[in-house]
């Protein structure tokens, strides 16, 4: 007993393989003849000489086998393989066209999801007001925000698991497109039972006493280095503590007097009781987005 082939269904790489074979291009003159029922219409319509699309709806015919058009005085109309042809083709052409704009709207971003990183608090300031913007402006789009440090935000960046990343700092990051955004006043945070906490601005001399603390997560290393780089211009080195909490838990140690902490300008928009923030006498690294 001969044993036969096992079906099998037909793939997408089958039909590419057999779509591969047939020109574009002679699709589109066979449906302008059907449009405009005559070979000089279609020419007029796609802007070729009338050979051309002649040419082209004959070798389509020969590499199909089949006839779909009837000529004559008449001009051309349809065979009823034509006509089924028209029929089927028309909504497949719609389709690819969709998709086609789909994916253009995918790639300007226009519909889906935004992977956005950041380090800093959305209480306010300036990119709080620039997702909230972005949002109003693509409604079809939804962003998702994501916490953490720099180097996690860039590790994933690279992994094309986050679209975007907001930092501090204005310097190259290899393998990321980067520009600067914005640039806003560092402030120090303080308990309000704090001398220090009365005055309008501060300067980084005034602070190489202090006791610092950070987080442990992202920011908080970065946070911590930008300390050591300030105070290090004095001729000392900085007392900074890390500690296993989060930015706000942070933010309420401070008010409960364990230390004090440079922070963003946004964090000017959280009320927590018992905390004052006096911005710096300099500005900030500037803000950037990766």
């Amino acid at each position: 007993m001969s044993k036969g082939k096992h079906p099998r269904e037909a793939t997408s790489s089958d039909h590419f393989g057999k779509a591969k074979d047939f020109d574009f291009r002679q699709i589109r003159y066979v449906l302008a003849a059907a449009e405009s029922t005559s070979i000089r219409g279609a020419a007029d319509l796609l802007g070729v000489e009338p050979s051309s699309v002649s040419k082209a709806i004959r070798d389509f015919e020969n590499r199909t086998g089949v006839g779909l058009f009837e000529r004559g005085q008449f001009g051309t109309r349809l065979t009823e393989a034509g006509r089924q042809f028209i029929e089927q083709a028309v909504p497949a052409i719609r389709q690819i066209w969709q998709a086609i704009q789909c994916a253009e709207a995918a790639g300007r971003v226009e519909t889906g999801r935004l992977r956005v990183g950041v380090i800093t608090t959305l209480a306010g300031g300036f990119l709080r007001e620039l997702l909230c913007r972005y949002e109003a402006a693509h409604a079809g789009v939804r962003l998702d925000i994501r916490d953490g440090g720099r180097q996690d935000h860039i590790r994933t960046i690279r992994a094309h698991q986050l679209d975007v990343g907001f930092f501090t700092g204005n310097g190259e990051v290899k393998g990321c497109n980067t520009v600067e955004l914005w640039r806003e006043r560092v402030h120090i945070a303080l308990p309000r039972s704090h001398p220090l906490s009365r005055l309008e601005k501060l300067d980084w001399s005034q602070l190489v006493d202090e006791v610092f603390i950070v987080s442990r997560f992202g920011p908080g290393p970065e946070i911590r280095d930008y300390i050591v780089r300030r105070i290090c211009d004095y001729s000392t080195y900085p007392m900074v503590e890390y500690h296993d909490v989060h930015q706000e838990t942070l933010m309420h140690m401070v008010a409960m007097g364990k230390g004090i902490t440079p922070v963003v300008e946004a964090w000017r928009g959280v009320t927590i009781r018992d905390l004052s923030l006096v911005p710096l006498t300099e500005r900030s690294i500037p803000a950037s987005s990766i």
